[in-house]
Parts: structure tokens; sequence; C-alpha cells
């Protein structure tokens, strides 16, 4: 914990958003940092990440802490480190130290915690050891997070309703987040002409996050199966001709986060049939961010990728149809299975713990349509969001290859053209957008997208 890093800013930013909730909620609030796990012995932990939820309001990751909210004062729970652990860890700030760091009102040892749990909300955690501390002096079971009851419910929709939107302190640290991210992507880039293997490039961007003092907001994919969503293999060695698909960012100390993708020749020089997807994946990407302003609804902004991808892959031969047509009856997510992105925040996908009560708008459930069951957010965009952009082309076997989507897109998709395309197993452009009073500003575009612009790089 650096407590170095703590201003007056600071302060006064965490002393409004518990002024926020206070207006919003009656309840008290106590919301738990949670604790490491452990990693096959006691002493030997997994590296902590406090609740983001807990981090919103205190501001600082603590390992076994918790804080109780009411009224727009702060309550800090936390036991000073014991004497033994100075030999092993060094000396820790204490309780008071970094209660008025926070700007907390009161501090107290977390047993005093049990005499102030009455009536009390919260959010669970979960660490399983935290979460049975939180039933245990809750005096009742905590349902999970993303199923909130009763008085939970509504905290949850209380932080749902102050998170969507960043104040001036979290758009700070998102920027720092996405400053460190575009130097290790553009650290990976340069690696990669000297690389043998996936590993050597995911070490090259790895290492700038951790050099600046940071950590990966999230398992780095860095592949060239770029048609595995989520590859977490890094084994595959590097061949001419593949496409590398690197999808990385960095998490602040304070736990703010940035989400950037960018896929790229291994040789630095895309094929024709690899730009063409390219060039055509960037439009989609370029045409969302130019259309979004508050108000707009982010679906709006999935089916509008949707149809750029749906008319470009008419266009290419691969599709055959009215691309309205072709977008109604989801043939574009054969190809964009996916939604166009997130939110971003406190974690990569920002709130998702609270399921879609974080992500969609009230009275709004989650759609059986092929081409929008994967939607993350259907909410409409308001000033101060931050989202990601994130349009994609994959060549996924489990898709191309069920028997039911060939049966119902046998007459929309020419298979026989799209053999020609067999060297672009996956591309992604992913960035992160705040949505400003008039439109967006890219926060991560100092990280070239455009083809000519990537093959410059090499």
């Amino acid at each position: 914990m650096q407590l170095e890093d703590s201003s007056n800013s600071l302060q006064a930013t965490l002393r409004q958003r518990r002024q926020r909730l206070a207006c919003i909620i009656k309840t008290p609030v106590i919301l738990w940092s949670g604790r490491a796990p452990d990693r096959n012995f006691p002493a030997n932990r997994y590296p902590f990440r406090a609740s983001s939820h807990f981090l919103y309001f205190a501001g600082f990751p603590l390992d076994n802490a918790a804080i109780r909210l009411e009224n727009g004062k702060l309550e800090l729970f936390l036991d000073d480190a014991s004497p033994e652990s100075a030999l092993w860890h060094g000396e820790m700030p204490k309780r008071n130290e970094i209660a008025a760091k926070m700007g907390a009102d009161a501090a107290y040892p977390l047993a005093e915690l049990a005499s102030r749990t009455a009536n009390a909300a919260t959010v669970a955690v979960q660490d399983i050891k935290t979460y049975q501390q939180q039933c245990q002096l809750l005096a009742r079971t905590v349902a999970p997070a993303n199923a909130p009851e009763g008085i939970d419910r509504e905290l949850a929709k209380a932080i749902v309703s102050l998170r969507l939107s960043h104040d001036t302190e979290a758009l700070a640290e998102i920027r720092q987040a996405a400053a460190v991210s575009v130097e290790a992507h553009l650290a990976g880039i340069k690696a990669t002409a000297r690389a043998k293997t996936e590993a050597e490039v995911r070490g090259a961007m790895e290492e700038v996050i951790i050099a600046h003092n940071m950590q990966c907001a999230y398992s780095s994919i860095v592949t060239v199966h770029g048609e595995v969503l989520h590859n977490e293999r890094y084994y595959h060695p590097l061949q001419s001709g593949d496409l590398l698909l690197a999808d990385v960012g960095a998490e602040t100390p304070m736990g703010w986060a940035a989400d950037i993708t960018r896929t790229f020749p291994v040789s630095g020089k895309f094929s024709s049939t690899q730009r063409d997807i390219y060039d055509l994946v960037l439009a989609a990407h370029d045409t969302c961010i130019e259309k979004m302003r508050p108000g707009v609804e982010y679906r709006d902004i999935h089916l509008l990728a949707a149809s750029v991808i749906a008319e470009g892959l008419v266009e290419l031969g691969i599709l055959r149809g009215n691309p309205t047509d072709l977008v109604e009856m989801d043939a574009h997510a054969l190809f964009f299975p996916h939604g166009i992105g997130h939110l971003l925040g406190l974690d990569v996908h920002d709130m998702e713990d609270l399921g879609d009560l974080a992500g969609y708008e009230a009275g709004r459930t989650r759609s059986d349509r092929f081409g929008l069951g994967y939607l993350r957010l259907d909410r409409p965009l308001r000033a101060g969001m931050v989202v990601t952009i994130e349009p994609g082309f994959y060549q996924v076997p489990a898709i191309l290859n069920s028997p039911e989507f060939r049966a119902k897109y046998q007459d929309v998709v020419n298979w026989q053209r799209l053999e020609r395309f067999r060297d672009v197993r996956g591309i992604r452009i992913e960035d992160d957008v705040l949505v400003t009073e008039s439109g967006t500003e890219v926060l991560t575009a100092r990280l070239p997208n455009a083809a000519e612009e990537i093959e410059a790089l090499f």
C-alpha cells in the first residue's frame, strides 16, 4: 500500500463519493476489502486485490479491512500489523495513519466491527473467509453479489448509479493505466520481430506494466489463435503469415484498469486477405466511436458494428444478402459473436460482479438472440462513462462447424469464398473511450490502429 500517493484531492473525492451515497441510501453500509487467498500453504499467498466497491469509497487496497458508511461518514476497521510481521514485511503504516490519509472520521480494531453491524447493507465478497465473516457479523445469509436481496440490492443499485460515470480522480487513474498499457503494446509489437513464441511477446508487454509498479488488469491474451476469445496459453510458435492478437491492460495500484487489443502480423506485413478483414474491423470500430455521445443507446452502437461488419462481409463475398436482413437473422454473429464492449473502471469489466444490475438499464433483460446474448452493456451512454469499443472477426470452429448453424445459414454464407481467408483466425481492435458532454475522447488513441501505422512500427 502506497500512502505517499494520497493527496488532499483524493481525500476530497472520497468524501464526495461517500456523501453522494448518503443522499441515495439511508441504511448503514459495511464494505469488506477481502483477503488474499492462500497458495498451497498459509504463508504463500496469491497477490491481494481488494474489493472494488471497498476501493471506491476507501481509496486504499487494505488487506482484511472493513469500512462502515453512514450519513456521509466513514469508520475504518483494521488491525495494526503485529510486531512480528516487521521481520518479514518491514514496518507497516498504523491504522490511525491510514485513516487520516483516507479522511476517515474514526478508526477501530477489526474486532470492534461486531458492535456496529445492526441493519447494515453490504455487497458479498468472493473470498470465502471474508464472506463467512460477513454472514456471521451481520447475522444473516448474504446473497451473492450478482443476485443481491433486500437492502443489499438497494445498496448495489446505489453503487451502480454512482460508478457509471467517473469523477476527475477516477479518470486520472484510468488515464495512467491507459498510458502504461499503450507503452506495453508498443513494446510487444517491437518484440515480435525477434520473438519465437507468444510467451516472449507477453513477457515484453507485462515487463512494461510491472516496471511502472502496476499489475495486469486481467490475464493477458497474447496469441496466434485469435479465434479463441480468451486464450491464456502462450506456448505457440510465431510463424510468418500468422496474426498475433494481444489483449493486454494495466491496472494502477489503486485498482483502476485499462483494456486494449491490437492485432498485428508476425512478419510485419498484412497479407491481402488479412488486410481486407482488418480494415473492415477498423471501419466498424471507427464508425461506432464516431456515433457515440450522451443519450445514444450502447445496444445501438453494437448493432451499428454488426451492420458495418455484415455489409463488409457481403462486399468481400463471404456473406450473401441484404446487410440489414443478415443482422436481423444474426448471420454477422457467425464471425462477431460477442458484444461491442463493456464498462471500464475499477474492474476491467466494471461492476460485473453485480451481474446485469450494473450493465443493463432497469427493466431490461438479456436477449436470447445469437447476435445479442453476449452484450454486456445495455444502457444509454452518459457523460463520464468509460467503455470499450472492440469489434472483431473470428473463425471459431465451434461456431462455423456447428451442424445447427451450418443448416440455418447455409444459404447466406459462401463457404468456398470464406476458405480464401483461412489465414485470418481472429482480429480484434479495442480502445478505451470516454463519453464526454459532446462526444467522445479515445483514451488509448496514442496507440496506432490503422494497418499502415501498425506495419510502420516493425
